[in-house]
């Protein structure tokens, strides 16, 4: 391989792994943290009102409500309660409590576990593509026949295979 296009991938791998520490500085800390997103880690109860449609019943209002594995304790009127509030059919007024992460936090895992209908949804792909052409960038930085580079695919090869039996286990 040509040493001066060697050397124009380092060039591209060391400013790109410059722009992109901060992005993943962020992804890891909210993927830790997404870690242990069915616990309260980190998480305090915050109060939260709001008006649904009126006449919600079961799933939906299970679904309105944005509650997984929703079930109504009881119904009194036109009351509903539920674990950690209510909810009143006539009016759609609903009180209950929720576990938040805090703000910045929050944010943080909205951005990790965006979707194509985020309006940030490019900084996702983007950051998908520059850490792919980071990880192959580095197989250019070095000649063929040099043992760190023999040694690389070996780390390589070893990451790649962790990655699969981890998949499967």
């Amino acid at each position: 391989m040509n040493r001066n296009i060697s050397n124009q991938f380092r060039v591209f791998h060391r400013y790109l792994g410059f722009f992109l520490a901060g992005i993943m500085a962020v992804y890891a800390i909210s993927g830790i943290v997404l870690t242990f997103r069915n616990t309260d880690y980190m998480k305090s109860e915050v109060a939260v009102s709001r008006t649904l449609e009126p006449g919600l019943e079961g799933d939906a209002l299970g679904a309105a409500l944005r509650k997984r594995g929703f079930k109504a304790d009881r119904t009194e009127g036109d009351m509903v309660y539920f674990d950690g509030g209510s909810y009143n059919k006539a009016t759609g007024a609903a009180e209950y409590t929720e576990l938040r992460l805090p703000l910045v936090l929050e944010k943080m895992n909205n951005l990790h576990k965006m979707h194509s209908g985020n309006p940030l949804f490019w900084l996702g792909i983007f950051f998908g593509v520059a850490l792919l052409f980071f990880s192959v960038s580095a197989f250019f930085m070095f000649m063929p026949g040099a043992p760190v580079y023999k040694k690389g695919l070996y780390f390589a090869a070893a990451g790649f295979l962790l990655t699969v039996v981890l998949l499967f286990v």
